[in-house]
C-alpha cells in the first residue's frame, strides 16, 4: 500500500502530526510518500514526491484545514483522501488530531481486507470553446473584470437549455454541495447537505435577479455573457481565466469526483462552528 501524507504548509503542529502518521504507516509495513513541503519540514528528503504524483497512491492523508484537503484534491486525482482537522470548521476533515493515528490504522486494515469505504463529492468544470477550467470542488464563478458600480456582466443563465434568469450582476456562481458552505454562503446562497445530489446556481448582486436555485447534479448550466469585455472565470477562488466576449460559459459536473475515506464529518456540528 502506498500512503501519501500532506501537512499544512508552515504549520509546526501539522508537521508534528504528519511525522506521527508517517511512523504509523512505516510500522504497518507500508510505503509512505510525503509532498516536498512536508518532507522538507520533517528532514525526510528521500520520501519527497511532487504532490501531483499522489494520484498514484492508494490513500492520501491531508493534515490541516479544508484548504489543505482541497489542495490535495486538486492534485491527487481520484485517490481517496482522509482529512485530519486542524482548522476551525472541518466540513471535509472529519478526523480529530487525537484520533488520527487510530483512524489511519483502521484505513490500512480496511485496504488489506475488504477495501476502503469511500464517499464521493462532485466537482464542477467550466468550458467555452476549446478551453476548460481546472475542476472545482467548491464553485465556479463567472464574473466581470471587477465587481461593484461600473463593473459586473450582462448575462443570461440557462439550465439544460431553458432560460432561468438574466440581466446585470456582479457575476454568477455555480456551487457544489461542498461549496455551498463557502463563497456561495457569503453570497446568500442556500446551504446544501452533502447527501443531496444537486448544484447551486446563485446570481451575485443582481440588479433584478431570481432566488438562488438548486438543480440536478447532472444539469448543464450556461452563462451567456453579452459584454464585449468578456468574462473572468474563477475556479475555487484560485484558478482564473479571462475569456473574450461575447462568450457562453458552460458549467457542469466534472470527472473524477473527490473520493473521501475515513469516518464522515458531522455536517450539522460543522455548521454550528460557522455562527
Amino acid at each position: 500500500m502506498e500512503v501519501g501524507i500532506v501537512a499544512r504548509k508552515g504549520s509546526e503542529r501539522a508537521a508534528s502530526l504528519a511525522a506521527t502518521l508517517r511512523d504509523v504507516v512505516v510500522d504497518a509495513g507500508e510505503a509512505v510518500w510525503l509532498d516536498r513541503e512536508t518532507a522538507s519540514a520533517l528532514d525526510a528528503g528521500d520520501d519527497a514526491r511532487a504532490v501531483d504524483a499522489f494520484g498514484d497512491c492508494d490513500l492520501v492523508v491531508a493534515v490541516g484545514g479544508d484548504g489543505t484537503f482541497l489542495f490535495v484534491a486538486r492534485n491527487a486525482g481520484d485517490t481517496p483522501i482522509v482529512g485530519v482537522n486542524l482548522g476551525e470548521v472541518g466540513f471535509l476533515n472529519a478526523v480529530q488530531p487525537a484520533d488520527a493515528a487510530t483512524a489511519l490504522r483502521a484505513e490500512i486494515r480496511a485496504f488489506r481486507n475488504d477495501g476502503l469505504d469511500v464517499r464521493e463529492a462532485p466537482r464542477l468544470a467550466a468550458s467555452a470553446g476549446d478551453w476548460t477550467s481546472t475542476p472545482a470542488a467548491n464553485e465556479v464563478v463567472v464574473q466581470g473584470e471587477r465587481r461593484g458600480p461600473g463593473g459586473g456582466i450582462d448575462y443570461e443563465v440557462r439550465v439544460d437549455g431553458s432560460r432561468y434568469a438574466g440581466g446585470h450582476a456582479d457575476g454568477v456562481l455555480v456551487a457544489t454541495p461542498t461549496g455551498s458552505t463557502a463563497y456561495n454562503l457569503s453570497e446568500r446562497g442556500p446551504l446544501v447537505h452533502p447527501a443531496v445530489e444537486g448544484i447551486v446556481v446563485n446570481e451575485m448582486v443582481a440588479d433584478e435577479g431570481m432566488p438562488p436555485l438548486v438543480v440536478d447534479a447532472d444539469a448543464t448550466v450556461t452563462v451567456a455573457v453579452a459584454d464585449d469585455a468578456g468574462a473572468t472565470v474563477v475556479s475555487d477562488g484560485r484558478d482564473t481565466a479571462t475569456l473574450d466576449g461575447p462568450v457562453e460559459v458552460t458549467v457542469e459536473r466534472a470527472a473524477p469526483p473527490i473520493r473521501i475515506a475515513g469516518p464522515p464529518s458531522d455536517f450539522f456540528e460543522a455548521l454550528g462552528k460557522l455562527s
